[in-house]
This record gives C-alpha cells, structure tokens and sequence, in this order.
C-alpha cells in the first residue's frame, strides 16, 4: 500500500535522523568545542588572577591561591553529569525512576507505533531507541538552555540590588533574602537555595560557589568566585560586586547583537531547510503520480530515506555555521 510504504520511509528517515541526533550533533553543534573553550577560558583566567595578585601581602595571597584552587578543581569534576543533576539543572522536580520510567514509555509508544502502521522491526527498533533515549535528553537539554538564559536575564539586576544593600549597610545575607524573596525564577530560586545551604551551616562563599553547580553558566561561576574570594580575603564587596554587574550587563548586550547580526542568516537556513518540502508537497497536488514513486518504488524509497537524512545533516551544518558562542 503506498500510505504503508510512505510511513515506512518516515519513519526510517526519522529514525535516522535521531540516531545522528544523539551521536553525530554533538560533534557538529560545537557544544564540545564550546565546553573546552569555557574550560581554557576558565583555566587562562584563573592563571591571570594569580599573577595579579603577586604584589598582594602574603597571607592574603596564599588565601586568594586556595580559593582559586578549589574553584578550579570543582569545575574538572563537571565532565559527564549524571542524570540527576541534569534534572535538577534543567529546573524540574522529577526523581531519575519518574525520568527512565518515561524514556522507556517513549520507547515502548513508538515502538508499538511503528509495528503496527509498518510492521517493520529495524525502523521500530530505531525510532523506540531515539524516542526513549534521544528526546528525553534533548527536552533536559531545551529547559536547561531556556533556563539559563532566564537566568541570565535577571542576573544583573540581582547583583545591583547586592550593590546597592551594601552601599546603604545591608549585610550579605540581607541582600541575598531580598533577592530571594522578591526576584522571579529561577533567579529567585536559585538565592533561595543559597540561603538554605548557608543556614545549615555552610559558609555563605561555599553556597556562593555552590551556584555553578545547578546553573552551570559563566555568569554564575564569576559570582561565586567574587563571594568567595571576598569571604576569604576580604575586599570592597560593593566594589567588586559593581564591576561584576558591569561586565555582565557587557556579555548581554554583547550576545544581543550577535543574536541580531545572525537574524538574516537564520533566515535563509530556515528558508532554505524548508524549501524541499514545500517543493514536494506542491507536485504531489499539482502530479501526484509523478512523485508518488518515491514511496511506491523500493529505489524511490532509498532515494527518499538518503534524501531526508543527507537534508538533515545539511541543516545542522548550517546551524553550526549560524550558531556564535562566546
């Protein structure tokens, strides 16, 4: 039947697709280039601050070099995350049973979806495993990005309001409840969650510090660094604090141009990744027999699956070319 063979080719190509989701757009996508890239940012930074700090009186140095140290030693440890972290990360309240219970009904629904629409085991097998391991992954990775930009977003203000407490006399900890009670999530939260882990007893630098690990963002690691330094070492917070919200209100307006300057190329890719699909489905209504060989055909069908597989690795080549991270 040819609505048979055409689900058929879908569901291959789809298949396809998401196993190159899974293993081939993490080398495509840059996001391993850009983790080592933030790691030797991290590293070159942390070597510029110990040689700044040369002049500064002995005791404090060899505070200032502890820190840095540890801080350092914390970031080695964010290699391969485990599943509940990244849960955590991307702001949900799941438990790891609720998340491999879901994977594995993803799973099972496509499987059972392709055996009965083609009856083919190979595209079943290869849609259950992208369904069940592919997309729960890729959803943990969508909230975790709208996250952080949230985040960003609220970030600055929130470091003002510490300025601004400090100036007038407010202690740390004060500042750090106003922002916690008044800011939205996940910056709210997120201070909030602070000041939880400071209450059971952990210094107030060390739950600072502890930020990076649920918001694991350059932003928030600098935040950490400058409590944490100033816990240690003392210093003119609001100072500190200040040039910190300077640089972050930079870094937004710097990543809002690029996202502006990158408009007209998303643009065209988008135009460009849709328009076969718009071509094919335009002469299946104007001469359908002339197209319907693609799925009615074994060659067609092969035609149809290289097709659609060769388009998807097009359109992430072009998202890597248009994607800037800095």
């Amino acid at each position: 039947m040819p609505l048979e063979t055409l689900a058929l080719a879908f569901f291959v190509t789809v298949a396809a697709g998401g196993v190159v989701w899974v293993f081939v757009y993490p080398l495509l996508s840059g996001e391993r280039h850009a983790e080592k890239r933030v790691a030797s940012v991290a590293k070159s930074d942390t070597a510029a601050r110990l040689s700044a700090i040369k002049n500064v009186p002995k005791v404090r140095r060899e505070q200032v070099e502890e820190s840095l140290k540890e801080l350092e030693i914390k970031q080695r440890k964010h290699v391969k995350l485990p599943v509940s972290v990244r849960i955590e990360q991307a702001g949900l309240s799941w438990s790891k049973r609720k998340f491999w219970l879901i994977s594995a009904a993803l799973g099972l629904g496509s499987f059972a979806l392709v055996m009965v629409t083609s009856g083919n085991v190979f595209a079943a097998l290869a849609l259950a495993f992208t369904a069940g391991m592919g997309l729960p992954r890729w959803t943990l990775s969508y909230l975790k990005k709208r996250r952080e930009a949230a985040f960003l977003n609220g970030l600055p203000d929130a470091v003002d309001v510490i300025v601004r407490g400090i100036k007038a006399g407010l202690p740390l900890l004060d500042c750090l409840k106003v922002i916690a009670n008044d800011s939205p999530d996940p910056v709210g939260g997120e201070f909030k969650k602070i000041i939880d882990t400071q209450t059971i007893g952990i210094p107030i630098g060390e739950a600072c510090a502890k930020l990076y690990d649920r918001m694991p963002v350059p932003e928030a690691n600098f935040f950490g660094i400058v409590i944490s330094i100033q816990q240690r070492s003392g210093g003119n917070l609001s100072e500190a604090l200040g040039n910190l919200s300077r640089v972050l209100r930079d870094r937004k307006k710097m990543k809002a141009k690029v996202q502006a300057m990158s408009m007209e190329a998303k643009a065209s890719a988008a135009i460009i990744g849709a328009l076969p699909i718009i071509v094919m489905v335009l002469v299946y209504l104007s001469s359908p027999n002339y197209i319907e060989l693609l799925w009615t055909t074994p060659v067609g069908r092969i035609m149809l699956a290289a097709s659609g597989f060769w388009m998807l690795m097009g359109v992430l080549v072009m998202r890597k070319m248009i994607n800037f991270d800095f």
